[in-house]
């Protein structure tokens, strides 16, 4: 079963770390991504640019609008994901547990619907 890690993050405390240590939180995300590529479940994976990135797009009575930002306000902003081929939810959540957001915001494991054809 394939699994997508959404990686939440407070993004304004990420960015009061020193450049020592967002070169460390990068080094243990490097090893996390040579481990799950080592045990064979790695598919894809990838850092995020900030929510002042983003762009919301809703349409409402066929009318389109563009609002700059994420789509709701939170005290964690999606910063990433993995997508992994797991054997269970088990092995999936272990893995969730070793990346390093996950000691101090949230990854939200989440399965990928299989669509025939």
């Amino acid at each position: 079963m394939r699994y997508m890690l959404l990686i939440y993050e407070n993004e304004a405390r990420a960015s009061q770390r020193t450049e020592e240590e967002q070169g460390a939180n990068f080094q243990r995300y490097f090893a996390f991504t040579q481990k799950v590529r080592e045990d064979g479940v790695f598919e894809a994976g990838d850092p995020l640019l900030g929510t002042e990135t983003a762009t919301t797009v809703r349409v409402n009575g066929g009318e389109v609008a563009n609002v700059d930002g994420p789509f709701a306000e939170t005290t964690e902003q999606l910063g990433g994901y993995y997508i992994l081929n797991c054997e269970s939810l088990d092995q999936a959540l272990g893995y969730a547990a070793e990346i390093p957001a996950s000691e101090h915001g949230s990854i939200e494991v989440r399965p990928i619907m299989q669509m025939d054809g």
